[in-house]
């Protein structure tokens, strides 16, 4: 174009993007951890009063969640609890029952924002409290681009029950800083999803946060920020929702879920003091 109106172009790239995800309750309809427990069980982890007790923590967890204080405690017992693991013996628990456990529980609702936020040409992160053993197959799983999860450090083959990175709270947005830097994400343009008020600092790191399925507390967070509120409720397999979905590799699915394990029995230990705590006041 010439002329006293042309103008110079830069063709500048845009600054990318993404979508940041909490799984559990947000993806999945449940617990990741405690969605393992029979396989824990079947695999000689935890034992059947432990089962029984994960279940109606489960119930628990899906009415109201669990507060900062009592995460952290069953933080500190899952580190307890996971020490002197074998690796492989994990590994092989989960290998064999990660599609079986998880396919059935992803809301549909959450598998198709995933996909209009690639078609967008947005990044999709999973960012989870869950351990990164079970978190990066199920992200494998949804076609994420990345995962942000805990992870548990190990020796000699087995789980020392120290955490070397623990995916919670603040720690969750100071991950999707440090992306956002590395990646050169417009985290003004971003998105977050989650259901727990205790993701909160994450919500705030982005954009365009959102409440999913939300606690009482968020809720109450989202409706103060004026924040959009989404409700997912139509768990589906993937496999039955796009039936060209392949299925990850068998050594994609051949990853370790001791934080997963730990954390279930952390419910369990967390669901056994609060009955304590509420016998205490009762009497």
């Amino acid at each position: 174009m010439a002329g006293p109106y042309a103008r110079g172009v830069d063709n500048l790239p845009q600054p990318r993007t993404a979508a940041f995800f909490d799984l559990d309750k947000t993806v999945i309809a449940k617990s990741s951890a405690v969605t393992f427990s029979r396989s824990f069980y079947q695999g000689g982890l935890i034992n059947r009063r432990a089962v029984l007790r994960t279940a109606y923590a489960q119930f628990l967890y899906l009415l109201g969640g669990a507060d900062h204080e009592q995460t952290e405690r069953m933080r500190e017992y899952l580190s307890a609890l996971c020490r002197g693991w074998n690796v492989q013996q994990v590994r092989e628990i989960v290998a064999e029952a990660l599609h079986q456990v998880i396919d059935p529980i992803i809301y549909d609702e959450a598998a198709s924002l995933i996909e209009r936020h690639h078609a967008a040409g947005r990044d999709v992160v999973i960012v989870s409290t869950s351990g990164s053993e079970v978190v990066e197959p199920i992200g494998e799983l949804l076609g994420a681009d990345r995962v942000v999860a805990t992870r548990m450090v190990e020796a000699d083959g087995c789980y020392t029950g120290e955490v070397e990175y623990y995916a919670y709270g603040p720690t969750k947005a100071e991950a999707i800083a440090e992306l956002a830097a590395s990646e050169g994400y417009d985290l003004e343009r971003c998105y977050a999803y989650s259901d727990s008020v205790t993701d909160l600092p994450m919500l705030q790191t982005v954009g365009h946060p959102h409440a999913v399925n939300p606690d009482r507390a968020l809720r109450k967070e989202a409706a103060s920020r004026d924040w959009p509120v989404l409700t997912f409720e139509r768990p589906v397999r993937l496999r039955q929702r796009v039936p060209s979905l392949g299925m990850p590799s068998r050594p994609a699915l051949v990853a370790t879920a001791a934080v997963a394990a730990a954390t279930a029995g952390g419910l369990v230990w967390w669901y056994a003091n609060r009955r304590r705590g509420a016998g205490r006041v009762l009497t």
